[in-house]
């Protein structure tokens, strides 16, 4: 075990409530990204001082270090960074291995401590069954994990020592999706919310974050639980926990549990990229059955149905509004931007549903094409499943490429999943942190710290 500095004085995450005074007030600071999609789980960095264009010999690199596999984004906080990962035991044949939280020194790099526990993949698709999907929430001196097959772990930052752990499948009969838990963890107040899926009524669980007792259980398990992570929005006067799930979309009183509304959408399984809300907007997509926009009541916790895709097709020319899988998609004004099957980036009109524009410059037509926005400003850094960061402009008029250029391999072999095959070319899965003036981002190999700070290419 490696003694730690004192941790640097860092912005505490905010909720989506507290957006836009957050945005005022960080306009000449650094900032951390402490859990999913950044401080407040928006995919919105606020930091100034930041690249307007990619050096021709590349940008520069802080550190790397070598990791095992995994999907789960690196998080910062503190003067640390947080990562999973996984191992499988050498000469297992039903996939029994160990998973992995590294704690590293965010300047330097040097390992400051490691806590493992075991964790069997055998009910995950093999093709699948590379680490931990969930990336981790910080809160002081606190860092949530929830593992592929059920594990949430509750560590002190400064030691990794376990405060707290449940084991959701002994303690909720939790059935681990095929695709393994992937849901972040959220923090909201005194309570730890989790996509558990245990039955009969434990869908979702809200812990003491300083105990692990459950302070609630919503909704009954009546299908898969899916993947898609939970959000806190506020509409209708009220502080709203928005949950996409294979029978549609439901609101929950983030206190105590209790339904505000329920909107019925079956669509089966997977249910991946995080429901997305701007204004009176919120959005949820699938590969598979394309898109559902949802109008929130501004007077009250209600919503209505504005459009849905009709199409059933995932083939480039029979898809209709946005199918996306792991893209989260972006709502900006009354335009949606997103990336869906086969890497088409498209532009729609949040109203209707209508496709104004599309183009494959930004992935390439895979299958699963996959990218990953990050809102700047005026401008979006995308990192892309090829391991490129791209910035860009997203307008009604069209797609603007600003600049790209290549950060890492797109190492993670998913056994055949990207496009099905086996055989098949590397991706980058695993959503990055950008974080003070520098972007983390992971493969399967390693995890590299890199500069976006303007100063550094003067």
């Amino acid at each position: 075990m490696h003694m730690n500095r004192p941790p640097p004085t860092r912005l505490r995450h905010l909720t989506a409530a507290g957006l836009a005074l957050w945005l005022l007030a960080s306009t000449a600071q650094a900032d951390d990204w402490p859990q999913w999609r950044g401080p407040t789980r928006l995919g919105v960095w606020a930091e100034t001082g930041i690249v307007d264009q990619f050096p021709d010999a590349g940008l520069k690199v802080a550190w790397r270090v070598p990791i095992r596999p995994g999907f789960a984004g690196p998080v910062v906080a503190g003067g640390r960074v947080f990562v999973l990962d996984y191992q499988e035991t050498p000469g297992s044949r039903t996939m029994d291995g160990a998973e992995r939280l590294l704690c590293l020194d965010e300047e330097t790099g040097e390992l400051l401590w490691t806590q493992e526990w075991p964790a069997t993949y055998r009910n995950l698709n093999v093709r699948f069954a590379t680490g931990p999907r969930a990336t981790p929430s910080v809160d002081g001196d606190r860092v949530y994990v929830v593992g592929a097959a059920g594990m949430i772990l509750c560590l002190d930052t400064a030691s990794g020592s376990v405060v707290w752990q449940v084991d959701t499948v002994a303690a909720y009969g939790t059935t681990v999706p095929v695709y393994g838990i992937s849901t972040s963890p959220l923090i909201d107040g005194d309570r730890l919310i989790a996509i558990v899926g245990g039955e009969p009524d434990a869908f979702i669980v809200a812990f003491d974050k300083s105990t692990g007792d459950e302070i609630w259980r919503a909704l009954p398990l009546v299908s898969e639980t899916g993947y898609a992570a939970p959000m806190i929005y506020e509409a209708g006067g009220v502080r709203q926990l928005m949950l996409w799930h294979p029978r549609g979309v439901t609101s929950l009183n983030p206190e105590n549990g209790a339904v505000y509304w329920e909107h019925e959408w079956p669509i089966g399984g997977m249910t991946v990229a995080t429901p997305v809300s701007s204004g009176p907007y919120l959005m949820v997509t699938h590969f598979f059955r394309g898109s559902l926009m949802l109008r929130l009541d501004q007077d009250r916790p209600a919503a209505r149905e504005l459009w849905r895709g009709q199409s059933r097709s995932e083939l480039p020319g029979e898809t209709d509004g946005l199918h996306a899988l792991i893209t989260t998609p972006l709502i900006i004004g009354d335009y949606v931007y997103g990336v869906g099957s086969y890497g088409e980036l498209r532009c729609l009109d949040a109203r209707t549903g209508e496709r104004v524009w599309e183009t494959t410059e930004l992935v390439g037509q895979e299958r699963w094409g996959t990218a990953f926005f990050v809102q700047l400003g005026g401008r979006v850094f995308v990192a892309a499943e090829t391991g490129e960061l791209i910035l860009a402009r997203l307008t009604p008029e069209g797609y603007t490429e600003l600049d790209r250029t290549q950060l890492i391999d797109p190492a993670t072999r998913t056994r055949g999943g990207a496009t099905g095959r086996w055989g098949d070319r590397g991706v980058v899965w695993a959503h990055p942190a950008f974080a003070n003036r520098h972007i983390v981002l992971r493969n399967d190999q390693e995890i590299v710290r890199i500069s976006l700070a303007a100063a550094d290419y003067d």
